[in-house]
């Protein structure tokens, strides 16, 4: 079976980290973008959804083999990225798996998990991360019968319209604790985060 892509969502503005771009703050001695390509690539092809060029994410993915698709109308929402990653998606592909690229916890075990979970459970639509306790978060896995929906939205909302009309095909696959769902969007989250990591 041709393997099943990872599109990286890195186009968003960190409208909340004011000022800062928070996928070029510095994790484990690499921009957050950087590392969060490096450990999808562990798992899978990479495509990564970029704002219009010149912007410095590229040059923080500079030498990494991956695809890097530039979203020219990304102020619109992570639906824009999502359509034009999309678009980049081989037409053998089964599914493609949808990744947050502000997830500081997530690991190359957890994404080769979710995808593992579309073999071992081939009746659903949509397989996704989820904490021990059953709350959805991250990466969402998306079969190809759901493409021509996800290229139909519009704004920032993502993909949650489509999972939820999907409801019951939904798989959740738990992940080791908030692997899932710690995302960095504010000053004080990466405060939070670095203070608890270094305890």
């Amino acid at each position: 079976m041709t393997q099943i892509p990872i599109i990286l969502l890195a186009a968003g503005q960190s409208s909340r980290m004011g000022g800062r771009d928070k996928l070029l703050q510095i994790v484990d001695d690499l921009p957050l973008l950087r590392r969060a390509a490096q450990i999808a690539l562990q798992a899978a092809p990479v495509i990564v959804a970029l704002p219009a060029s010149p912007h410095p994410r590229y040059t923080a993915l500079e030498g990494l083999d991956l695809r890097m698709i530039e979203i020219p109308d990304a102020s619109e929402g992570m639906n824009a990225s999502l359509r034009g990653a999309l678009a980049q998606v081989t037409s053998d592909a089964p599914a493609a798996m949808v990744l947050l690229a502000d997830l500081p916890d997530i690991t190359a075990d957890d994404l080769t998990a979710v995808l593992g979970a579309v073999k071992i459970h081939p009746d659903n639509l949509i397989w996704r991360g989820a904490t021990a306790a059953g709350k959805a978060g991250h990466p969402v896995v998306f079969d190809r019968s759901l493409f021509d929906q996800l290229t139909t939205l519009t704004g920032d909302e993502g993909a949650q319209s489509v999972v939820r009309a999907h409801s019951d095909q939904v798989h959740l696959h738990a992940l080791p604790a908030s692997n899932a769902l710690l995302d960095l969007d504010t000053p004080e989250d990466w405060e939070k985060w670095a203070r608890n990591r270094r305890s």
